[in-house]
């Protein structure tokens, strides 16, 4: 590795993923060199390249020219890394490795988790010694904190790249333990979830209880705006992930969240959620 792949972890970064996560983690990678983006169909390629160049405009060092669109898997065979950033659905970040693992054989292999085991899922995999959590926070490209969870069984110089790659992109690396939510969903949603449990119980409206806590605690954002800007799909995906290793129902994501997952309902990307966005 050169002098320069030494310093930024990796040479040739690619992200496997087209949403919010997957599109900030790529415009963040453009400012140290070219970045690869797989997206899964020519639909979420354009979208995700077209969010990609919204965000370098905005972001120091940013620069879209250096990124590459693509849906072929095959075309990230030469890349040292390949972060993933999908639905957090354990059977869909198993099968998109596999492939990957399978494709890029001398690659790191990372996932933007934010709250499944990351042990569990390299064994599932097949690539324990490459395989590690990077867990981003969105917006990205705004974000300091990077939660690095690190696995024993990794092999000799990857968590070096990836606190090199971190520091790289201007964000703080914490190591964090291998378990569910990590430390910042871990302690976070609880106090969510009963928020939501709180409004249904006084019949505050969303807005005031907001207001309590960023006013009252300092907050920049209310919890329920906050689940809103997260997306209650993702939040229940995280509830029950931290429910399934702890067994503790507190943990868990309140009916209101399964109804409005239900009713498809799901924060500001779908338009409307506590609060409406259209």
């Amino acid at each position: 590795m050169t002098e320069e792949g030494a310093t930024n972890g990796y040479l040739s970064p690619a992200v496997a993923g087209s949403g919010a996560i997957a599109a900030g983690l790529a415009a963040a990678a453009t400012t140290l060199g070219e970045v690869k983006l797989l997206a899964r169909s020519d639909t979420s390629a354009w979208r995700a390249e077209e969010q990609v160049e919204k965000l370098c405009r905005k972001l120091e060092g940013g620069d879209a020219s250096k990124l590459k669109v693509t849906t072929d898997p095959n075309e990230l065979a030469g890349c040292d890394l390949v972060a993933e950033a999908i639905v957090e659905d354990h059977d869909a970040k198993v099968a998109l490795h596999q492939t990957l693992a399978e494709v890029c054989p001398d690659a790191d292999l990372a996932t933007t988790s934010s709250s499944l085991n990351i042990s569990k899922l390299a064994g599932e995999i097949g690539a324990p010694e490459r395989f590690y959590g990077l867990h981003v926070f969105n917006p990205v490209t705004r974000m300091d904190l990077i939660e690095l969870c690190l696995p024993d069984e990794l092999g000799d110089g990857v968590a070096d790249r990836a606190r090199a790659f971190t520091a790289a992109l201007g964000k703080t690396g914490v190591d964090v333990p291998d378990t569910a939510g990590f430390v910042v969903n871990r302690l976070l949603f609880p106090y969510l979830f009963d928020a939501v449990r709180f409004m249904e119980a006084s019949g505050m409206p969303a807005a005031d209880v907001d207001s309590c806590m960023s006013m009252g605690a300092g907050h920049p954002m209310g919890p329920l705006k906050l689940i809103d800007f997260i997306g209650i799909d993702v939040s229940v995906a995280i509830g029950d992930s931290l429910v399934a290793e702890s067994n503790e129902a507190y943990q868990g994501p309140p009916e209101l969240l399964r109804k409005m997952l239900a009713d498809g309902t799901l924060g500001r990307k779908t338009g409307k959620g506590f609060y409406d966005y259209s």
